[in-house]
């Protein structure tokens, strides 16, 4: 990432109660297509880790998380023909979705 600014995009997808093991794989598929999108400088897809405390939001099914140079490489992303296809193919899978998107200087390790 060359610029002083990354972009951070963070989605937890919500699959209902009733989801089967095979709805969990499908968007699990999805998301691993989105990782194609060359705008991507670095992605990770998690599940909620076994951490039990509090203030840990532990009732979603699948975390996306990824870092871009810029907001204008993110909005690329959300052009995307991939990430086009992935809302029209696999958004019967999730029943909620929460996005945090993040902006700030990179810390000196990651120049």
């Amino acid at each position: 990432m060359t610029p002083s600014t990354v972009f951070v995009h963070h989605v937890l997808f919500y699959l209902p109660a009733a989801a089967s093991d095979d709805d969990r794989a499908k968007l699990l598929e999805g998301l691993r297509q989105l990782q194609a999108i060359p705008a991507i400088k670095l992605s990770h897809i998690g599940t909620p880790a076994e951490t039990d405390r509090a203030v840990i939001d532990r009732t979603y099914t699948y975390s996306w998380l990824c870092f871009f140079e810029s907001a204008a490489a993110e909005q690329d992303y959300q052009q995307h023909p991939i990430h086009d296809s992935f809302r029209q193919e696999y958004a019967r899978y999730w029943e909620k979705v929460v996005i945090y998107d993040a902006v700030g200087p990179q810390q000196p390790s990651e120049q």
